[in-house]
């Protein structure tokens, strides 16, 4: 399995996003610990998830807990960098709702901890930013965090480049990730992938795919995608991550997954080196 960096972490090229195994739809225990222990076996070093990744009201954190349950019970699971968020809310009817405080987002990485069972964890996240607070201030506790040991790399998700830029002057210089939206149907985040680039950040595309209703529909939505994935014999799936890796360096795709076979597909885009020709193309979309 090829790898990048994270802050001073070398992790698979391609992670595993692990929220479909929590939320609405998710399939039975027994097939998420497969799919995470196939993605172990082929090499992936990287989870994401997020206290947020759960359904119903009273079970905050069940994707955290899935993870340290599958890492646990794997001979590779101690060499997976987890990495979470804190700052978003599932109320149990479908919504998502935001608190970026910083006594919130200290709450909730304390309960992260214990769930995760680590001391300290691996990659901690601000998720979203909260218009009621002010975006210094949740950086800011995330910064404590990093101070306190708490958590060992400090990163933000849904950022704009200027909020980009001021998290990493809040916490010195010590931001590794971020973490935004990115696929041929959302595009609008090449801003934020090019300024990592240039800072040597680490740009992680959520719903590479297109999102968990979508991402079956990649092929017929995005015909370059279709024709150079019947060209290659691969599958539209395999050609997108492949592109996205194609950009920059900084890039690590986590794409979601609750199948191992659709995880291993994934994967294999690591494997697949496209022309500049065809990189054009899908460009161009």
């Amino acid at each position: 399995m090829p790898t990048r960096r994270i802050g001073n972490v070398e992790v698979s090229a391609i992670g595993l996003g692990a929220m479909p195994m929590s939320i609405e739809g998710r399939p039975d225990e027994a097939r998420s610990l497969a799919t995470i222990h196939t993605a172990l076996d082929a090499g992936v070093t990287l989870i994401d998830t997020a206290d947020a990744y759960h359904r119903d009201a009273a079970e905050v954190g069940h994707n955290e807990t899935l993870i340290a349950k599958a890492l646990a019970s794997h001979d590779r699971g101690k060499d997976v960098l987890v990495a979470t968020k804190g700052g978003h809310l599932r109320p149990g009817d479908g919504s998502w709702t935001l608190d970026g405080s910083s006594r919130y987002l200290k709450d909730a990485c304390e309960a992260s901890l214990r769930r995760l069972g680590v001391e300290a964890i691996g990659l901690y996240q601000f998720h979203r930013p909260d218009p009621r607070v002010p975006y210094a201030e949740s950086v800011g506790a995330v910064r404590d965090l990093l101070d306190e040991g708490k958590i060992r790399m400090a990163g933000i998700s849904n950022a704009n480049p200027d909020q980009i830029r001021q998290a990493n002057d809040i916490l010195g210089g010590r931001l590794v990730s971020v973490q935004n939206q990115f696929s041929p149907a959302f595009r609008s985040s090449e801003p934020e992938l090019r300024l990592c680039d240039e800072l040597g950040i680490a740009f992680l595309p959520w719903s590479p795919l297109g999102g968990i209703s979508r991402a079956r529909e990649l092929g017929s939505a995005y015909a370059p995608f279709a024709r150079v994935a019947a060209a290659r014999g691969v599958s539209p799936q395999r050609v997108c991550l492949a592109w996205m890796l194609a950009k920059s360096p900084v890039v690590v795709p986590i794409p979601g997954s609750s199948r191992p076979e659709t995880i291993l597909d994934s994967l294999a885009a690591t494997d697949l080196g496209l022309t500049a020709e065809e990189l054009a193309e899908l460009d161009a979309v």
